[in-house]
C-alpha cells in the first residue's frame, strides 16, 4: 500500500475507494477510546474534518497535553514520525500531527477493506 503524500490526497482516495465514512467512523472510534469528547458526523465534509481536526489537534497540544499523547497512543501514530516534526511553529505543528493521525487511521481502514472483504 503506497500511502498519500498529502491530507488531500489521502482524503480524495478515501473518497475515490467509498471508505471515506469508515474513516470518520474510525476517527470517533479512537476518539472515543481517547476519552475525548468529539464527534464528527458522519457526512462532514473532507475539508470541514480537516479543519475540525487541526483545530482540536492544537488545542489538545496547547491545553490537554496529556490527552494529546494519549490520542496518538491509542490511535497508535508511530513515535518516531511525531518526533521528527518541528514544534517551532503550533499551528504547522498541528496540521503536520492531523495528518499523520488521518493517514495512520486510513491504513486501519483500507487494510481492514481489503482483508475483510477479500
Amino acid at each position: 500500500m503506497a500511502l498519500p503524500a498529502t491530507m488531500d490526497a489521502l482524503l480524495r482516495e478515501a473518497d475515490q475507494y467509498n471508505l471515506y465514512e469508515k474513516l470518520v467512523v474510525q476517527l470517533n472510534k479512537d476518539f472515543l477510546l481517547a476519552n475525548i469528547d468529539l464527534g464528527f458526523d458522519e457526512n462532514i465534509l473532507p475539508q470541514s474534518l480537516k479543519l475540525l481536526l487541526k483545530e482540536t489537534i492544537y488545542r489538545l497540544i496547547q491545553e490537554k497535553f496529556a490527552d494529546y499523547l494519549n490520542l496518538l497512543y491509542i490511535i497508535d501514530v508511530p513515535e518516531k514520525q511525531i518526533r521528527s516534526l518541528s514544534g517551532e511553529d503550533m499551528a504547522e505543528l498541528s496540521e503536520q500531527v492531523t495528518f499523520l493521525i488521518l493517514r495512520r487511521e486510513w491504513q486501519k481502514v483500507w487494510y481492514r477493506n481489503k482483508y475483510l472483504n477479500s
